[in-house]
């Protein structure tokens, strides 16, 4: 095998990856080959060819490019009453243990400073609960309600797989079935010079990175995730990413919009706060749906408005979908070329080796990166579908450190939520202008994981400074 595999990457032009093999021990030797075998060199040669050695073509064409519509959140009698029958559509297909939830839970808490898998990091006003807990006690709450087992599919990645399911060892899983919960780890790619040779970190070791959140579609494959659905007759895939708690991991009129709509992929919008916010907006180009980077619109584009001022480009992707099976399968097997998600460059400082085999760490780019985005399934979906939903009820993202999307701004989102269930069941609550109520408390999906919920148990509510309600 060793002999093989380093002819072949001779004729692809990658030898170089080998120069010291011969200097390696066999452990080491073992391990460069193991990463080599994983390497779709055809695949390299593609994207260091289209991605690399081409010279980049300028601005992204934007001329056929119009917003994308969507379902807004109700207000009207008639609108009640759509919104009402999706929510019924969804509860029969939850009742029918037709949907698993779905977690890309590749990152560390590095931006955080948290050492640790980011899934880990506590994130409640009380108990400080972490990502993982809430989501664990959000999909207990709602197979407990709905009578059936929701399987949740967490992928991981090389960084972080081992310590994530220790974590969950340790806790039991937080109460779920272990059967129900399955890991898996993400996909890989060889980062490469300016020039396209695949880049070593060390001697025995190639620079590997993530192939980015829309690689969990084929991770998904791979891994045999897609054959256990099938056996469990799951045909519903709710995806979110381990960063938002607020996050409603199944949410019955989501998926309720996606059956009504006979859809392969539908997504969840957010109204942007304001026309720079840094979030990728849905666009229609054609008669397909997209997600345009905000990177790629101009001023003009972004602070575009209607005549009564109303941002044109407002819907924002929040990394909220939900998928039909079918569709992760046919992306992820890869067969069909018309419907591969296309790889994205990044230009990035990627730690290296010199000639002599001693450690570089760049000051500038001196790689790519090759990465894939979930949202680039959208043109390959039939009937795609997005709604509208409140922000304050879905998406609160644990990001940065501190300022916007940090662990205080999303602690602060999740009491307001809290507030807004105990304000509407007609208890007293001193709350601020922002909503922000006058103590500390908590209320575990566990107790009550929506405002409906939490309207019949609020008998059982004894709100007072530091509560848990679980």
């Amino acid at each position: 095998m060793s002999d093989e595999l380093r002819t072949q990457f001779e004729k692809a032009g990658q030898g170089h990856v080998f120069r010291f093999f011969n200097d390696l021990s066999p452990d080491s030797q073992a391990q460069l080959l193991q990463q080599a075998a994983d390497i779709d060199l055809a695949e390299v040669d593609e994207l260091v060819q289209t991605l690399v050695l081409t010279e980049k073509s300028g601005s992204l064409n934007l001329d056929d490019v119009e917003p994308a519509p969507f379902v807004p959140l109700p207000k009207s009698a008639e609108e009640q009453a759509k919104w009402g029958a999706a929510f019924a559509k969804g509860e029969e297909a939850l009742n029918a243990g037709r949907v698993a939830a779905f977690t890309v839970a590749g990152g560390q808490g590095t931006r955080l400073g948290f050492d640790g898998p980011k899934g880990t990091f506590p994130v409640t006003p009380v108990t400080k609960k972490t990502l993982f807990q809430v989501f664990a006690e959000k999909i207990l709450a709602s197979s407990r309600h709905y009578g059936k087992p929701i399987p949740w599919f967490i992928m991981t990645s090389v960084i972080n797989h081992e310590a994530t399911v220790a974590f969950f060892e340790k806790h039991d899983f937080f109460g779920l079935d272990p059967k129900d919960v399955t890991f898996f780890s993400q996909g890989l790619m060889p980062a490469v010079d300016l020039e396209g040779k695949i880049i070593l970190e060390a001697p025995d070791s190639i620079a590997l990175s993530p192939d980015g959140h829309g690689g969990s579609l084929r991770a998904l494959v791979r891994n045999g995730c897609v054959q256990a659905m099938k056996d469990r007759g799951i045909d519903l895939v709710s995806y979110f990413q381990v960063d938002n708690p607020l996050v409603r991991c199944v949410d019955p009129a989501f998926i309720g919009f996606h059956l009504l709509g006979e859809s392969e992929l539908s997504s969840k919008a957010c109204l942007k706060a304001y026309a720079g916010e840094k979030v990728g907006v849905f666009v229609k180009r054609g008669e397909n749906i997209e997600v345009l980077e905000y990177s790629d619109m101009p001023d003009s584009m972004s602070e575009a408005t209607d005549d009564k001022g109303t941002l044109l480009y407002q819907a924002g992707s929040i990394a909220i979908h939900i998928f039909s099976r079918d569709l992760i399968e046919k992306i992820g097997e890869g067969k069909d070329a018309s419907v591969r998600l296309p790889f994205h460059r990044a230009d990035k400082k990627v730690p290296t080796i010199d000639e002599a085999g001693q450690p570089v760490k760049p000051e500038t780019p001196n790689g790519v990166k090759f990465e894939t985005f979930v949202f680039d399934a959208l043109p390959f979906a039939k009937n795609p579908v997005v709604i509208q939903t409140a922000r304050e009820d879905d998406f609160s993202p644990v990001k940065n450190g501190e300022g916007n999307d940090s662990p205080e701004t999303s602690r602060q989102d999740q009491l307001r939520q809290f507030a807004r269930w105990v304000t509407a069941a007609g208890i007293k609550l001193e709350v601020d202008e922002t909503g922000l109520p006058a103590f500390d408390f908590e209320i575990s999906p566990l107790f009550a994981d929506s405002e409906a919920a939490f309207l019949a148990r609020k008998d059982e509510a004894k709100i007072e400074p530091g509560a848990t309600l679980s």
